[in-house]
């Protein structure tokens, strides 16, 4: 179903040049999905002023807000190292914008749609939706 909501090309600049992690929200006329600039976590902060990136990602998130975002999860599985990309709905159920986002986005391995903390709040809810049990670490550090 098409939504009528495009996607500005700084979302495209965006993933072509990945962050850490990234949010998007709706434009404040609602026709374009765009960057949230102060909500990125950049590679280079990490070990700086990031300890943990995935908690930090958490943090980002709006409370009451529909936003999408990408999420670069560094893991371990008992058998390799992965890095995968992580597209992540944070929204109602009720949106209609995550079509147009995922179309743009050609390398998502991973899909999560999160309605609340609670959905997101650990290291073990990211976990799960890479691998379960098979991922011994993630961003580093032990599971």
């Amino acid at each position: 179903m098409a939504s009528g909501v495009t996607v500005n090309d700084e979302v495209i600049k965006v993933f072509n040049d990945m962050k850490k992690a990234v949010l998007f929200c709706l434009s404040d006329d609602k026709r374009q999905i765009i960057v949230e600039e102060a909500k990125q976590i950049l590679v280079g902060d990490i070990g700086d002023t990031v300890e943990d990136p995935y908690i930090s990602f958490v943090k980002l998130l709006p409370l009451n807000d529909c936003w999408h975002a990408l999420y670069d999860a560094t893991y371990e599985t008992k058998e390799s190292k992965k890095e995968d990309l992580v597209f992540i709905f944070w929204a109602p159920e009720s949106t209609l914008s995550k079509d147009a986002i995922k179309k743009k986005f050609t390398c998502i391995k991973h899909e999560w749609q999160v309605n609340g903390l609670d959905d997101i709040k650990d290291h073990s809810t990211l976990r799960e939706k890479l691998g379960g049990s098979f991922v011994v670490s993630l961003e580093g550090k032990p599971l």
